[in-house]
């Protein structure tokens, strides 16, 4: 059984560690504690990793978050993996800081990253987490603020929320979707 598992995020120096990137932190963390490495491929860093039986693709596309339908869309074809095995971690200014939330399906929220991927594929009917980033930020500056960088109260709760993230992952691909969110949406 194969996942597709795209983290969100921009590439660049510039974007690390800032709250749109947290796609990327948790993928990261996934390929870290597997000892593996990503490297560069059509529209994406990709690797993958193997848990229980299961093989998880990774990728952290490089067509920047407003455009990650296209490297979405070219990993389904490629790897032939199915929609109800695709799963995109995103950030989320509607939740507060290091909740998660496990939805099978939904609309876009206002995020474009997601809209890109559900105008790419043709469907909103693909899971995803959602990080929650806050809305600490005042009127107009919300670019801004998903831009920058973690507080340092912040960075040091990341781990931790990384950590339950990259088990929400996990589970997702072994026990599925409803028992993930059951599981792990109140925590």
């Amino acid at each position: 059984m194969k996942y597709l598992i795209a983290g969100l995020g921009n590439v660049g120096d510039n974007y690390l560690k800032t709250r749109h990137n947290i796609g990327f932190e948790i993928l990261d963390g996934i390929a870290q504690k597997a000892n593996t490495e990503f490297k560069l491929e059509r529209h994406a860093f990709t690797t993958s990793v193997k848990h229980k039986g299961r093989t998880f693709m990774l990728i952290k596309p490089t067509t920047y978050v407003n455009k990650s339908g296209t490297a979405i869309n070219y990993w389904l074809q490629k790897e032939k993996i199915k929609l109800d095995n695709l799963l995109i971690i995103v950030d989320d200014i509607a939740l507060e800081f290091g909740h998660l939330r496990l939805r099978a399906k939904g609309q876009d929220g206002g995020h474009n990253g997601l809209k890109d991927i559900g105008q790419t594929i043709g469907t909103s009917a693909y899971a995803r987490i959602r990080f929650g980033i806050g809305s600490s930020f005042l009127k107009g500056r919300q670019a801004e603020y998903v831009l920058s960088p973690w507080t340092k109260p912040e960075s040091q709760l990341l781990p931790e929320r990384i950590d339950q993230a990259i088990n929400m992952v996990y589970s997702f691909g072994t026990i599925g979707v409803d028992k993930t969110m059951s599981t792990y949406n109140n925590l």
